[in-house]
């Protein structure tokens, strides 16, 4: 109780506490008969502590009687607390003077007296004292105030320690959390900004049933413009959004130059992506359930031309259900359109794919990484995993007004993700799954679609028809809405034909549908009154026999859409012909045209060509065509592979057939059309190793690499080529067995698996000698060597690059000797043999320029500026950096890209320019943060070591 009581007085800093209020707070409501006589006696033995030899019953200096009680005589000189808000007090007086440098350091000076939370190792009674927990909020507002400053000082990372433990305390403390995420994404740790605004909404909704207020979200949104454009908060203010303190919204002195959010458009600044599909001018019928989903938004029932709410409470799910070809797709995006003016932020839409009879059901990850594109973010902000691309994508429609239409979802798991976080958004959400967690734990109000009823089936039919030629025959109208089973998709089908031939009666098309044949089991339904697959099976037999042998044959495409390039090769057609059979398939609505040049099918349609292709078409007929596509792919990507990456050991291809690939011009065309056909060739590889195909599942696998590296794909490349080595085992074939171990090494080696990958490199080395295979072993050497480099072994890194170097230049590879010789250069230089490295490098870089490879022209002046650097000359050091950067900018490599900025850093560091480089490191740590890569921590350690330097607290 000693403790306790020298703890209280000292709390009270020099003011006088009463001797009931100490009972009070020693023993709460049931003090002792003889509390005072025991606080008389406790104030005598602190006496004699802290005054050694002092007399009984004597006063003292210290503990002195004040007002009926007790205070300490103490000053800011000898109490820590006093001291502590006289540099508070400084901090405010030079804040308000301009000086803001002089503010931070007196702040966190300040908070560098605490040494732990107020009032422990107290009794738990004393720690609610209003006395402590003043002292607690005390020192959180000035940690904030600090907050502040160190971010318009362009110093964050002096508080950002102290934030994160008082986070952690004050977990549902906006004003602090939102600190918290400015502070983050000023020192370059963009996802984690990320991931403390998303713990702190779902506390806030979970504890307290509340969103994120105005200065939460301001700070989020701050946040999401990246380093460049972390706030300069107004003294003693809120954080807020950039710009707020200046004209002209300038960053934050001495952050990053590259912007982690939208590209090309100034500072904060999103795209307003309009994704709608086209509104049929031909929509019809639906006039009840479309009222009750207008009626979803606050003001609809005023109309839809009602202004919006100004505070819209929640985000509005409206989930619209019913089975295959119902119309849930044309109401919601008939719906969308209606009421697309009250979000003026945009509008996104993705196909999700969810009942895709291929099985190529769009996964959440692709649908948020989609999301991103069409926001303006880079591929390579893109940070790694799920949660931290969705908290992204939340964050940047928060405070914002967007429409996010999501169709034809699988379950509530598919579509969770994509939900928008904030008030002022809608979702809606079309799925033949009645999405009832998603109504149950989400608030989604569900509108479930009907048949159409003769009515409604007339009125679709005459607003495609014309009045007069469906009131001549009432009676074939009724029977042809029967026969459809009230499906719009069917209904447009019959309209279709009825459209293309004007004279033909309606009773005609009536008797030739009723005659029709077909199946559909996998889409029957007991309350369907008809056969739904004789209409698609008479609308296929109505088309030119071109159109009908296509159709069938799209069946066995493996992606979620098609290119008119692989649509030729599929049918065995030159892709002149091609086309204008898709746009009659596309006219009779059997398949849609979603992007100029690319085509896909509804489920149900898809389903319908899956059975035509059964009965129409021999096994041999599937096969030849499934291996024509295959092939096409296969013969696109080898070529887009050698223009990326034209050193690589080539894969073995035979001579392409007709129709096989698509010509490219230069490595920016192949990062083009790989970019466009990314999801088709994961999924064909998959189907090709499941087909029987393994040797084509492997072969395009590894003309992928380049582009997998590239692009900073290296999950997908891992599971590719696992796939990949499982096929080629499955062939029992050494020479792509060797193949895919190495393939599998390399992306096992960018996911930090070095002993994983060291083991099958050697096991494919191996291989390659067995097979008197020179060009293998000399790639698995080079491997060997980065695997080496990766494990801390120099040495043997540039033992395996020299054997390499050998086989290459006794083979003739030019392009891959040049390749090899910058690696040769590159670890004489790590090794300090600077003029070898030189002389190694400058030879490579001739040979490049030869081959045109601009990748290893970018790496090559890496090291030559590296090994510059280390001879003292800095300018031609920097130039070659420079010279590096423009290039990996320019074919996309990120990864890269942070780590000769990395080393710029350490060039201006040397030259004695810390501003300089000080903006490299952050640059490179944006990069490395959003790619998930580990090497953020050692830019991080640059960045503390470089703050220590000029006497600023670390950045983390």
């Amino acid at each position: 109780r000693q403790t306790a009581l020298l703890g209280l007085l000292l709390v009270r800093a020099g003011q006088p506490v009463s001797v009931g209020e100490l009972v009070d707070a020693l023993w709460g409501r049931r003090p002792p008969v003889s509390a005072v006589n025991v606080i008389r006696r406790h104030i005598g033995a602190l006496r004699r502590l802290l005054e050694p030899g002092l007399p009984a019953r004597a006063a003292g200096r210290w503990i002195v009687r004040a007002a009926g009680g007790y205070r300490v005589a103490v000053d800011a000189d000898t109490l820590d607390l006093l001291r502590f808000r006289r540099l508070r007090d400084e901090a405010g007086r030079a804040g308000t003077s301009g000086a803001t440098a002089d503010a931070v350091h007196l702040l966190t000076e300040a908070l560098s007296l605490w040494q732990g939370t107020a009032g422990s190792g107290l009794p738990s009674l004393l720690h609610a004292h209003e006395a402590f927990t003043a002292l607690a909020r005390e020192r959180v507002g000035t940690l904030k105030d600090a907050a502040d400053a160190a971010l318009r000082a362009g110093r964050p990372g002096v508080v950002l320690s102290g934030l994160r433990e008082a986070a952690a305390d004050h977990p549902l403390d906006e004003p602090l959390l939102a600190r918290l995420v400015l502070v983050l994404a000023a020192t370059g740790d963009g996802p984690e900004a990320l991931r403390a605004y998303d713990t702190t909404v779902s506390r806030l909704a979970d504890e307290l049933g509340i969103d994120p207020g105005p200065e939460l979200r301001d700070a989020l949104r701050t946040a999401l413009r990246g380093p460049a454009s972390a706030p300069a908060p107004a003294p003693g203010g809120r954080g807020a959004s950039a710009g707020a303190g200046s004209p002209d919204g300038q960053s934050v002195k001495g952050a990053p130059t590259s912007d982690a959010g939208p590209v090309g458009e100034g500072p904060g600044h999103l795209p307003s992506p309009a994704q709608l599909p086209h509104d049929l001018p031909t929509f019809t019928g639906r006039r009840a359930e479309l009222d009750e989903a207008l009626a979803l938004l606050v003001g609809e029932t005023r109309g839809d031309s009602a202004p919006p709410d100004p505070h819209p409470g929640t985000v509005v799910i409206g989930a619209i259900g019913g089975m295959a070809g119902i119309g849930k797709t044309t109401l919601a995006v008939h719906w969308a359109h209606r009421i697309a003016h009250r979000f003026p932020d945009g509008q996104l839409y993705v196909n999700l794919r969810g009942f895709d009879p291929s099985g190529a059901v769009m996964r959440p990850g692709e649908a948020v990484r989609g999301f991103l594109d069409a926001l303006g973010v880079r591929p390579e902000r893109v940070p790694r995993g799920l949660d931290a691309q969705a908290a992204l994508y939340r964050g940047l429609l928060a405070g914002r007004r967007f429409l996010v239409l999501l169709d034809n979802a699988r379950d509530t798991d598919q579509v969770r993700p994509l939900l928008p976080g904030t008030p002022g958004c809608l979702a809606i959400v079309t799925s033949r799954d009645r999405l009832s967690g998603l109504v149950a734990a989400d608030g989604a109000r569900s509108l479930t679609l009907r048949p159409l009823d003769t009515d409604q089936a007339r009125d679709f039919l005459t607003r495609r028809l014309g009045a007069g030629r469906v009131a001549a025959e009432p009676g074939a109208v009724a029977e042809i809405a029967v026969l459809c089973a009230g499906l719009p998709l069917a209904l447009a089908c019959v309209a279709a034909r009825a459209a293309t031939h004007p004279h033909f009666a309606l009773s005609d098309i009536a008797a030739e549908l009723r005659e029709a044949h077909g199946s559909l089991d996998a889409f029957a339904r007991s309350d369907v009154s008809a056969n739904v697959g004789a209409v698609f099976s008479w609308s296929s037999r109505a088309l030119s026999p071109m159109a009908a042998r296509l159709f069938p044959l799209l069946s066995l495409h493996p992606g979620p859409d098609f290119s008119v390039p692989a649509t030729a090769a599929l049918a065995g057609l030159p892709v002149r012909e091609a086309r204008p059979v898709l746009a009659e398939l596309a006219h009779g609505h059997l398949v849609n045209e979603h992007r100029p040049s690319r085509y896909a099918f509804h489920d149900l349609l898809r389903a319908h060509s899956a059975d035509l292709v059964e009965t129409r078409c021999t096994d041999a007929g599937r096969a030849s065509a499934r291996r024509r596509l295959f092939e096409h792919h296969l013969h696109t990507a080898h070529t887009a592979g050698r223009l990326l990456a034209p050193h690589e050991d080539p894969v073995p291809l035979a001579p392409p057939a007709d129709h096989a690939g698509v010509p490219l011009a230069d490595d920016r065309a192949a990062l083009d059309w790989l970019t466009a056909e990314y999801p088709v060739l994961l999924a064909v590889i998959d189907t090709a190793a499941r087909s029987g195909l393994e040797r084509i599942a492997c072969l395009l696998a590894w003309s992928l690499e380049p582009y997998f590296d590239r692009r900073g794909h290296w999950h997908d490349w891992a599971a590719a080529q696992r796939t990949a080595l499982d096929a080629a085992l499955r062939l029992s074939d050494p020479a792509m067995e060797a193949r895919g171990l190495r393939a599998l090494a390399r992306a096992e080696g960018r996911l930090g698996l070095h002993d994983r990958a060291l083991d099958r490199l050697g096991r494919a080395l191996e291989l390659f000698v067995e097979l008197g295979d020179d060009i293998g072993r000399a790639n698995t050497h080079r491997s060997l060597g980065w695997t080496c480099d990766q494990l801390g072994d120099l040495p043997g890194a540039l033992r395996h690059n020299r054997l390499a170097l050998d086989l290459f230049r006794a083979t003739g590879q030019r392009a891959a000797q040049a390749s090899v010789l910058n690696s040769v250069g590159w670890y004489h230089a790590l090794l300090g043999e600077y003029d070898q490295a030189l002389e190694h490098c400058f030879a490579a870089l001739d040979m490049l320029r030869e081959t045109g490879d601009r990748y290893g022209q970018a790496s090559t002046w890496d090291s030559v500026a590296y090994a510059y650097h280390h001879l003292g000359r800095h300018p031609q050091a920097l130039i070659g950096y420079r010279n590096a950067l423009t290039l990996y900018q320019d074919v996309g490599v990120p990864y890269l890209e942070a780590t000769t900025l990395s080393r710029m850093g350490d060039t201006h560091r040397t030259t004695g320019d810390h501003e300089a480089a000080r903006t490299a490191w952050r640059r490179a740590l944006a990069l490395l943060v959003e790619l998930g890569h580990p090497d953020a921590d050692l830019v991080r350690a640059k960045l503390r070591g470089r703050d220590r330097q000029l006497g600023l607290a670390d950045a983390r």
